[in-house]
Order: structure tokens, then C-alpha cells, then sequence
């Protein structure tokens, strides 16, 4: 047990650093790490080092988790195995002497002493008790619940380290962003961003497909917390191994999908725009991401067009949902009030053909040129100089961000909570107690009986206890004197 306190410490000392730095690998925010090593770029390689980027894959943390793991295996099964012994042993028979123990009672009855005995027996089994019987004495033990409360809780940090073992080695976390209309098909290569465990196949993932059919949001329109959302609600539908129907995901209410959770994690805005080339054809046509900055909405992003002839075209926008009157770069309300789509269009090789992965979200201007910049409505269009071509404003439409994940081991974990829960309870509530009742035959006839008990925690015996359990023993007979006390 020392030893498994001493690594669970350890375990927690060393999930500090997974909760404090930014973490690879994330599906919610898989670029925190690049922007911490550009924030410190002197410290950040020494952490890489160490693992910190990495923590809960890393070898050290892996190899504490296990030496817990099986150091609370070899705590808890032999506890299992020795209570499993205790609960089918007889109590014990009470010491010699019993005016040494607590609430201890005499009376002498006019009685036989194995009806006595008897009616004893049948009282204490009626309050629960487990007793043993010879000839002359009762021994009765209670609350063995709490033992088994005690044995459960721990039991219950047992599991919950297998559920989590589970969870890291089998499931899988996924983010992929939807324009309304726009379908996900739960395969890896739909995924914007996927974490896959380390025994998870993602060739095995659960077969179904989504559709973001509209996506509904309110904000509040004054007081002080204007502009805080009201609304959050994605309207979608699924097929699934042919089942299909639909479903409103909401923040906290996930759609499951055979164990597959969609969670509702952010949304923004994707304005529709229409990119003809110098040749006067349409080379694009679609709704593009961008990400939000600020509370407000206001949103970045880029366009890019690799097949516009006679040269490749870029733009990098910032799309305004309420631009402000008389001008400005930040909205004023997260609405579509008033948008405006502020542009800046380049023109040269966008380096798409060179092999190396680039982001939808930024533009590589090595070897590009700046050759116009304009701020657009809805409808209006932007000509570019040179017959370059020209891009249309056609509109603004929603998008959102879901959070997939697949974790197999919340179940365990549950039970886990609820084990320790009720163990925990049992354990603090319920008194493991003993009691004997000794019966001796008088010289002159009669019985004398002695009650005694002992409380096996560090709480006391209920009050009162012993003398309802003497009461009801000597019911069987008028008293023939009155009963005798053991000095406090």
C-alpha cells in the first residue's frame, strides 16, 4: 500500500506538466505547441527533450502508470482473497473476562440457560448480526459492509487506472471543421486532425457519415454581456450501418453514434466567394474557413488558386460579420449584421506544387506578389489589375467545429466512480462491531448473563445499542435482580 500511495504521488506530480504546457497531438487545439515554441523558442527545445510536449505517451509516464497498476494489483486481489476468508469465519469467542470490554451489562434471570441462549441467538440474527454458539456463550460480529466498502474503494482506483489504460489504447480522437451542406465520412483521411491510440486501428473506425444541415446561433444584443452566444445548435443527419436519421447537436449533448461521439466544440463563418482567372473562367467556386480572432467573430483566412492561368492567385481576407460604419478592421457584433470581406490579392507561385504540406489557413508569399487590396459587400467584385482575373462576394455561410472521439474505457470508468462512491460511503458510515452475550448456571438456580461489546473501528458503539439487545434477551423471564453495571 506504501508503495502505491508513493506512486500515485508520482503519477500526479507527472501529469502536471501535460496540464500546465501545450500538448501534441490535441485534437481541440493541435497547433498549441507551434505557437509555444515560436513564443519561446529558447525553452521550448529543452521541454521537447524532456517529453513535456508529450507527456502522457511518453516512456516515463507509461512506465509509472504500469508500476501503479500493478502495484495496486498486489494490493487489492490479496485483500480480496483474505476478506473472502473472514467474511466465512466464525466470530471469535469473547475473552475471559468480559467486564473488561465496552457497554458491558449483568442481570441474572430466572431462566433455562439454553432458552436464554436461544432467544439471544434469534435477536441478534434478527439485527443482522453473524454469530457462532457453544454451550454457554453467543459471539456475534456486524458490519462487515464496511470492509468491503473499504475493500471497494480501493478496488474502485484499480479499475479506473484499467479504464483509462483502456481509453488511452484503444480509442481515438478526431476534429473535423463543416460547412453547412458539407458530409464527414468517418475515415482517417476526413479528419482535419486525428489521434489515434497506440493499439487503435484506423483502418477499424466506426462506418457512418454526417451531414451539417444548418447551423443556428443567437448572441445577446445588449446589457453587459452583449455579444455572449445564446444559441448554439447544429442541425444534422447520419446514415449508419443503414440507419439513418437526425439529431440537434448542442454543447454538452453530443450525438453517439455507436459509441462515436460528435461533440459540438466551436463554429465561425466561411464566406462564399467566385474566382474567375485572366481568361475570364471560373477557376473557384466555394465556400472557404476562416477562424475567428476575437469574440466578436472577426475572422481570417486565405483563398487559394492554384489552377487561375496565366499565373496562380492568393488572397488573404478578413471577414467582418458587423463592420463597423465608418470603417475599422474589427467587427462590432458576432451577427451577420453587416459583413464586409476585406482582401488582399497576390499573384505568383503559391508553392503548392513543391511537395511540402502546407496549411489551408496560410499563405506561402516566397514567391508571390501583392496586387491589389479592396473591401467587399455581399455581390460586389473585386477586378484584379492586368486581366489577373477578379473574385465575387456571393455571400456568408456557417461552419462548425466537432470534436469526434471514440472512448471505450468511459464505461469502466464510470463504473469506477460509482464503485468509489459507494465504497467511500460504506466505509465512513457503517461500524464493524462484536458482541457476546455469556450465559453461566447459578449455585441456587437461575442463569447469569453478561452482555459485552467492542467496536473494531474508531468510532464507539451506537449509543443505547447494548441496552435494547439486553432488553430484548430478557424478555424471556421476569428478573429476579437488577441488573449490574461495570464501573465507567
Amino acid at each position: 500500500m506504501r508503495t502505491a500511495v508513493m506512486l500515485l504521488a508520482l503519477l500526479a506530480v507527472a501529469a502536471v506538466p501535460g496540464s500546465v504546457l501545450p500538448q501534441r497531438n490535441v485534437a481541440s487545439d493541435p497547433a498549441a505547441v507551434v505557437r509555444y515554441e515560436a513564443e519561446h523558442p529558447r525553452l521550448a527545445p529543452w521541454l521537447d527533450r524532456m517529453g513535456l510536449f508529450e507527456v502522457y505517451s511518453s516512456p516515463w509516464f507509461a512506465a509509472t502508470y504500469l508500476l501503479l497498476l500493478f502495484s495496486m494489483t498486489g494490493c487489492v486481489i490479496p485483500r480480496c482473497a483474505r476478506l473472502w476468508r473472514e467474511s466465512r469465519a466464525t466470530p471469535p469467542p469473547g475473552p475471559r473476562r468480559l467486564d473488561r470490554m465496552d457497554s458491558y451489562h449483568r442481570v441474572t434471570l430466572d431462566a433455562p440457560r439454553g432458552v436464554v441462549l436461544a432467544r439471544a441467538a434469534a435477536v441478534l440474527r434478527g439485527r443482522g448480526y453473524r454469530i457462532s454458539t457453544s454451550d454457554t456463550e453467543i459471539a456475534a460480529e456486524k458490519g462487515y459492509a464496511r470492509e468491503l466498502g473499504n475493500l471497494a474503494f480501493h478496488l474502485s482506483l484499480l479499475v479506473l487506472l484499467v479504464g483509462m489504460a483502456g481509453s488511452k489504447l484503444l480509442g481515438y480522437e478526431g476534429r473535423v471543421a463543416l460547412v453547412e451542406g458539407e458530409t464527414f465520412t468517418n475515415v482517417s483521411s476526413s479528419y482535419d486532425a486525428l489521434t489515434p491510440a497506440a493499439l487503435m486501428d484506423v483502418d477499424d473506425l466506426t462506418p457512418f457519415s454526417v451531414t451539417l444541415r444548418t447551423l443556428e446561433t443567437a448572441f445577446a444584443p445588449s446589457g453587459p454581456k452583449v455579444g455572449e452566444p445564446r444559441k448554439f445548435d447544429a442541425h444534422v443527419s447520419y446514415t449508419s450501418a443503414g440507419d439513418e436519421g437526425s439529431a440537434t447537436i448542442r454543447p454538452n449533448e453530443p450525438l453517439d453514434v455507436e459509441g462515436t461521439k460528435l461533440f459540438l466544440s466551436g463554429h465561425g463563418y466561411a464566406p462564399k466567394v467566385t474566382v474567375r482567372d485572366g481568361r475570364g473562367d471560373v477557376v473557384f467556386s466555394d465556400a472557404v474557413i476562416f477562424l475567428p480572432s476575437d469574440g466578436a467573430l472577426t475572422s481570417d483566412g486565405v483563398i487559394k488558386v492554384p489552377s487561375a492561368e496565366p499565373r496562380q492567385l492568393g488572397f488573404e481576407g478578413v471577414l467582418l460579420p458587423t463592420a463597423p460604419p465608418a470603417g475599422g478592421s474589427r467587427s462590432e457584433f458576432p451577427a451577420l449584421w453587416a459583413p464586409r470581406l476585406d482582401l488582399v490579392a497576390y499573384t505568383g507561385d503559391l508553392g503548392m506544387d513543391a511537395g511540402v504540406p502546407q496549411s489551408v489557413f496560410t499563405l506561402d508569399k516566397s514567391d508571390l506578389q501583392p496586387i491589389g487590396r479592396e473591401s467587399l459587400r455581399i455581390g460586389e467584385t473585386m477586378e484584379l489589375p492586368n486581366g489577373a482575373g477578379s473574385i465575387t462576394f456571393d455571400g456568408v455561410a456557417r461552419f462548425a467545429n466537432f470534436q469526434v472521439a471514440r472512448d471505450p474505457g468511459k464505461e469502466i470508468a464510470l463504473v469506477a466512480g460509482l464503485l468509489l462512491l459507494v465504497g467511500l460511503t460504506a466505509s465512513l458510515i457503517v461500524r464493524r462491531r462484536r458482541q457476546w452475550v455469556r450465559v453461566t448456571d447459578l449455585p441456587d438456580g437461575g442463569v447469569r448473563i453478561e452482555l459485552a461489546g467492542r467496536s473494531l473501528t474508531r468510532r464507539t458503539l451506537p449509543d443505547g445499542e447494548a441496552d435494547e439487545l439486553l432488553a430484548l434477551v430478557t424478555t424471556v423471564s421476569p428478573e429476579r435482580s437488577n441488573r449490574l453495571r461495570s464501573p465507567a
